[in-house]
């Protein structure tokens, strides 16, 4: 299991030929099937941003993540990043914001959002949007 917070900023490199294509800023997460899709990088040129499916993923190590493939991901997720959000459940209460997201790294499956208000288990996902990341009330 890993953390966002450990990956974000570490920098993007493919296996083939170790190019650097950025440095991970954010993740895109369908919180309906309670995985992460996309890998968000900043390149090396300021206001550039890539987007990796997940599919593209080889590796996520301490110092780098690995990738098989620069190629852009089609179609690009919208740019919710769930690190910041508000959390609010179904029945309207709010769950403070998310701090972290623990994930599986070899198949990009959410395990635990990490809130100011304690831990929610990401089966309880069930959206996120502009405004917050919805869960189930329990």
């Amino acid at each position: 299991m890993t953390l966002f917070s450990e990956i974000r900023g570490l920098p993007v490199l493919t296996l083939t030929d170790a190019a650097e294509l950025g440095a991970v800023t954010s993740l895109a997460v369908d919180a309906g099937s309670g995985t992460v899709t996309h890998l968000r990088l900043r390149g090396r040129r300021p206001r550039r941003e890539t987007v990796l499916p997940w599919a593209a993923l080889h590796a996520v190590g301490p110092d780098a993540v690995l990738v098989r493939s620069a190629g852009p991901a089609d179609p690009v997720p919208p740019p919710h990043d769930p690190v910041g959000s508000r959390v609010l459940t179904d029945a309207g209460d709010e769950r403070g914001t998310v701090r972290d997201l623990v994930f599986d790294p070899d198949t990009g499956r959410l395990l635990t959002v990490v809130t100011a208000h304690g831990d929610i288990p990401a089966e309880r996902l069930l959206g996120l949007g502009d405004y917050a990341l919805v869960v189930r009330a329990g």
